[in-house]
């Protein structure tokens, strides 16, 4: 009872909109990530792709949900760290086609048989051969830093909702195959810091060994019971369509592929320009034709699908604006996007590709802020 013998007052209860709150489209957030990547592939300039990396670090910091999935981000920086430092190895160990003058260290030289020309371990290291090692290491360790951004920041079994239903049953083996890697290194953390609480030790040889065990019983326990969830919903499972449209669906799905694939084609040489465009559009469109008439076979609703809004839009936009202005800038101005080794000088930061790749901050002031689970309330005394 309250003051004055009056009842406490009940808390309201909250709305739909306050249990599930508002969530970004998953498909915006790995069209930007992969964008990000995209523009990666596009330069070697170790300074533009150091800020491509901030830029996705500070989104995921900003943005990131408060999901088991989310915390793969570091081991994503961490495979990307040891992919640097493989390629470096490689570099120091196997040498370098770059040709250099500027002598580092001279390794012991193993002589191999007159069937491994080509191919020596040891020999002279140069600054010239490493430090194109290191812009090479640098551009695929960007790449996998952006592609742990998508799953840092949407689960892959989120954008498995908005896939058509032509492409489920595809999707739903690509979406097991992006939740392993996350799962395994929650159920990792999970085993560790179990054994720090028990005093075991979690790391080092012996630590690995004995926590492999339980993950890879984990890895197998998790799949019977998706086999299982599948089965008992009816994964598989087809509506029966008229004859006439399942051929007019593979005609235009397969001819679709076909105009996209010469349309491309046609973009990418000088003699076929005048082609290559009208055929991609003519291919997107029979594709997409077809991949919505395919999706009448497939038997499935979506609970609280995701929406596309406003700024889903926007996010999605930043990261294609900046694929395609370093695209732009790789053709207009090759030397700034793709600093010489040979001969050695330092790269330069170019102002124009940097401010579209500051583009890519914008999700981090207009996405939605994740929402951590509230605390339970404490009683009130009686």
């Amino acid at each position: 009872m309250g003051a004055g013998g009056t009842p406490p007052a009940r808390a309201s209860a909250p709305t739909p909109r306050q249990q599930h709150p508002a969530q970004l489209h998953p498909g915006a957030w790995w069209l930007w990530s992969l964008s990000l990547g995209t523009a990666a592939t596009r330069t070697t300039n170790p300074l533009l792709l150091t800020l491509l990396i901030t830029t996705s670090a500070y989104v995921v910091a900003t943005r990131r949900p408060h999901t088991p999935t989310a915390r793969s981000y570091s081991a994503f920086l961490k495979l990307a760290l040891a992919v640097l430092l493989v390629r470096l190895l490689f570099a120091l160990a196997l040498g370098s086609p770059i040709p250099g003058t500027h002598v580092i260290v001279t390794l012991p030289e193993v002589p191999l048989p007159h069937w491994a020309q080509g191919i020596r371990l040891g020999g002279r290291v140069t600054a010239e051969g490493l430090l194109f090692a290191l812009y090479d290491g640098l551009k695929l360790a960007t790449l996998l830093i952006c592609v742990g951004a998508a799953n840092a920041l949407a689960s892959p079994a989120r954008l498995l909702k908005a896939l058509p239903g032509a492409l489920y049953e595809m999707g739903v083996a690509v979406v097991v195959a992006l939740t392993f890697a996350p799962n395994l290194i929650a159920d990792v953390q999970r085993l560790r810091a179990a054994r720090r609480l028990r005093g075991r030790p979690d790391s080092g040889i012996r630590g690995l060994v004995q926590v492999g065990l339980p993950v890879l019983e984990g890895a197998l326990e998790r799949s019977v019971a998706l086999a299982a969830a599948m089965d008992a919903r009816g994964y598989g499972r087809t509506a029966a369509v008229p004859a006439h449209v399942r051929r007019t669906t593979t005609a235009l799905t397969l001819g679709g592929l076909l105009g996209v694939c010469a349309g491309t084609y046609g973009l990418l040489t000088a003699a076929g320009g005048t082609y290559g465009l009208p055929l991609l559009l003519a291919g997107l469109a029979a594709a997409l034709a077809g991949l919505r008439l395919g999706g009448r076979r497939s038997l499935r609703t979506r609970y609280r699908p995701d929406t596309w809004n406003v700024r889903a839009c926007l996010v999605a936009g930043s990261g294609i604006a900046v694929a395609v202005l370093l695209t732009v800038a790789a053709t207009t101005d090759p030397t700034a996007l793709h600093p010489t080794t040979v001969p050695l000088v330092a790269p330069t930061l170019p102002l124009w590709p940097a401010a579209a790749v500051l583009l890519g901050l914008l999700p981090a002031f207009i996405a939605p802020t994740p929402v951590s689970a509230p605390a339970p309330a404490p009683e009130e005394p009686s």
